[in-house]
């Protein structure tokens, strides 16, 4: 505990390191809010600058950018229906509808105290809960990982409109999609076609820019729909969010906080898939699961509470053991390791001053990040007012940018452009795109971890049925699956 108030000592007193943190946090959270751009780009482009500072000033750094970004995300989720990033895909589907429904504050301000919520509460279990809580993920096998990426599909696929069929055929339609490049296994290229830009794969930014926003776009122009009702902030109080609202919503914050904690803390999970996950559990689990994707405030809580909880999780695996929980930790490893330090167990012991240090800092970001985004709020909703010649604009150009950095090809802009039109053609088929986002995350994963465990065991298949904790995913996945065909079938009966 000494060493945690140190920590915070050595940042609050420094005006020099506190400015820092500052500006890093409300850098990130404007490249978290930029659809294109994202928490990975921001953490990748500061960590040479860190090269010559102290590894504490370097951490903090990066740590505020990497908080400001994820949080950013919900921002242009909630005013233009792009997610800014992969985790904040679930929150389009209920804030969006809210800021069309002149709610754009009311919305932000949940997003805010959601996303507070989730990163506070998880870097404070992570600080002591993280030798118990690694140990355990380090028994998990690939049995494990695979029947709860297939679980995940399944769980996000029961949201799809209208039928769960066309929710698993679109997750199906993401995998298909990850197989493109060369394989994780034996490297042979798939479904390349002998172009050479398709060998390292579908770049996600192009995916995530093309399925989203290039779509929303072009939709919404040949509707004609160039129209948003403006925010109101009449009788809100200034936010629009109520005690009542998020006392009743308790339940759902706090399962939702331990989905993004455990997905957080399995390597190669992360905030991307922990959101989703959260997200259709509220579903399922609501009274009015109708009202959800209508502008339901259930549904930003879920979303953003578990999405930022899992940055407390993805931090444990990094601290305690030395591997990273997602993209984002892993750029952090390496500046820990630029820096002379060596992640692991012993981290512990050889450095515990730099182990707290960056529990500390996760949790002044959180804090900062939420003083910045409450100051803004009346400000963020007013991009509502700009014209749509110039916001689409604008956002077109953002798309081609993102696009063109994220590989440095001309070919990916086409490729985003393609995968537009791939997402209007599923939209007049009235199948869903984020199981497809979610396949297509977890499609490496899932042939990863089902080609590792079937040749791990001379048994087959049998062992992710006797194996505990492999066998409860897949029952949930089933029971998803089934529970609503029974429930229609028990309603028809009364």
């Amino acid at each position: 505990m000494n060493y945690y108030v140190q920590a915070l000592q050595s940042m609050l007193f420094n005006p020099a390191i506190l400015l820092s943190m500052c500006l890093c946090n409300f850098v990130g959270i404007i490249f978290g809010a930029i659809p294109g751009l994202s928490a990975g780009l921001i953490v990748t482009v500061l960590l040479p600058l860190t090269f010559g500072m102290s590894s504490q000033m370097g951490l903090a750094l990066l740590i505020n950018a990497w908080i400001g970004a994820l949080s950013g995300g919900f921002i242009s989720a909630t005013l233009i229906g792009i997610p800014g990033t992969p985790s904040s895909v679930a929150t389009c589907f209920d804030a969006y509808p809210m800021s069309k429904k002149g709610q754009s504050t009311k919305a932000l301000a949940a997003g805010i105290v959601a996303s507070f919520i989730g990163t506070l509460g998880s870097i404070i279990l992570a600080t002591f809960l993280s030798p118990v809580i690694a140990s355990l993920a380090v028994k998990l096998g690939p049995w494990e990982y695979f029947s709860l990426c297939t679980c995940s599909l399944v769980m996000v696929s029961s949201l799809a409109k209208g039928s769960l069929f066309r929710g698993i055929g679109a997750a199906l339609i993401g995998i298909l999609l990850s197989c493109v490049g060369m394989a994780p296994s034996c490297g042979t290229y798939r479904f390349t076609f002998g172009n050479i830009y398709l060998s390292g794969g579908i770049d996600l930014v192009a995916l995530m820019l093309g399925i989203f926003a290039i779509r929303q776009v072009l939709v919404d122009f040949g509707k004609d729909q160039q129209e948003l009702v403006l925010p109101s902030t009449k009788s809100t109080g200034g936010l629009g969010l109520t005690l009542q609202e998020l006392s009743a919503n308790l339940v759902n914050i706090v399962r939702s906080f331990f989905i993004g904690l455990w997905i957080g803390f399995l390597p190669g999970m992360g905030s991307g898939l922990s959101n989703m996950v959260a997200y259709s559990t509220a579903k399922n689990s609501s009274k009015k699961p109708d009202e959800f994707g209508k502008g339901c405030i259930d549904g930003i809580f879920a979303s953003e509470v578990s999405n930022n909880a899992a940055v407390g999780g993805a931090v444990i695996p990094m601290i305690a053991l030395g591997i990273p929980g997602d993209a984002i930790t892993a750029l952090l490893l390496s500046g820990l390791m630029i820096h002379g330090l060596q992640p692991g167990p012993l981290l512990f012991t050889n450095n515990p001053d730099v182990v707290y240090y960056i529990f500390a800092a996760v949790m002044l970001a959180g804090v900062i990040t939420f003083v910045i985004q409450l100051c803004a709020i009346h400000v963020f909703p007013y991009l509502l007012k700009i014209k749509y010649h110039y916001l689409y604009s604008a956002i077109v150009i953002m798309c081609f940018t993102g696009a063109y950095i994220s590989k440095n090809t001309i070919f990916n802009i086409f490729l985003m452009l393609l995968l537009a039109a791939v997402a209007i053609l599923l939209d007049i088929g009235g199948i869903p795109v984020s199981p497809l986002i979610l396949g297509f995350i977890l499609g490496p994963l899932v042939e990863k971890n089902f080609r590792n465990a079937c040749s791990y065991s001379s048994n087959g298949l049998w062992p992710f049925l006797t194996r505990p904790l492999s066998a409860a995913f897949l029952l949930v996945a089933v029971v998803t699956v089934v529970w609503p065909i029974i429930k229609d079938k028990m309603k028809k009966t009364e």
